[in-house]
């Protein structure tokens, strides 16, 4: 096996994928599993690389075991959903549209497109300092409109009904907080709500594949999975309940 970091490095399991199993840390490095997303993972890590980008793993080969080798970005990485402050949103903000930017006009989309993470929640971001700094996981990416990663980020980091999150007023106003972050021009302020229904939609219908395949591979049981659906549907029926809040928001 190949140790950029030393031969008798330690491995460790890395916890909280959802979808993809065995996922080691070993040194400096990160090993996963090579799947039908690697291909583009690494076209789009070496893009970035070669640019200076800096949010993101580097993508350095493959092992003998068939395993991606991407570089370790050390930090933490919330494993739930939580409150955050507004300096953490705007760098949140600041992080996605540097890496949407990074993407634009590249050879890996089309003109008009970015490479979409389509999973940007705070569970794939690793903080430094207590800001964040970095995505990981790139099973997803592809691209697409910015705006499904707006709409995904807006969602995760800035809305929830649970009352710890903060009344509705302060959600609203960390995803304007967000928006101005992203430098978000009115067309899209105007579509940013439409984009936060339309993630949990696409997260509902996500999950369900799942419970309608028998012998399904992901590392997340039928009842974990289940609580996915259960809870994005009430986050939806939420968010929609505090339609105008959010959009006078936004205006």
């Amino acid at each position: 096996m190949m140790h950029p970091a030393g031969e008798n490095a330690e491995e460790e399991i890395l916890l909280g994928g959802r979808l993809t199993a065995g996922v080691l840390r070993i040194g400096d490095t990160v090993r996963r599993p090579v799947t039908s997303s690697s291909p583009f993972t690494a076209r789009l890590l070496a893009h970035l690389a070669n640019i200076g980008f800096d949010g993101t793993p580097r993508y350095l080969g493959c092992d003998e075991y068939n395993r991606d080798i991407l570089s370790f970005i050390p930090g933490w990485v919330p494993t739930a959903f939580q409150r955050f402050e507004n300096d953490q949103i705007r760098c949140a903000g600041q992080l996605l549209q540097r890496f949407h930017a990074a993407t634009a006009d590249s050879q890996l989309v089309e003109p008009g497109q970015v490479v979409c993470h389509h999973d940007p929640g705070p569970n794939n971001v690793v903080f430094q300092g207590g800001r964040p700094h970095a995505f990981i996981d790139f099973d997803m990416a592809a691209p697409g409109d910015p705006l499904e990663d707006i709409g995904y980020m807006a969602w995760t980091w800035c809305v929830s009904s649970r009352p710890e999150r903060g009344p509705v007023t302060f959600q609203a106003e960390q995803v304007r907080l967000l928006s101005d972050a992203y430098r978000l021009a009115a067309y899209g302020r105007r579509r940013i709500f439409d984009a936060i229904i339309k993630q949990q939609e696409k997260n509902i219908h996500f999950w369900s594949t799942f419970l309608a395949v028998e012998n399904q591979t992901v590392p997340t049981s039928p009842e974990e999975i289940q609580g996915r659906i259960d809870w994005t549907e009430r986050e939806s029926a939420y968010t929609q309940l505090n339609r105008t809040v959010f959009e006078r928001a936004l205006t």
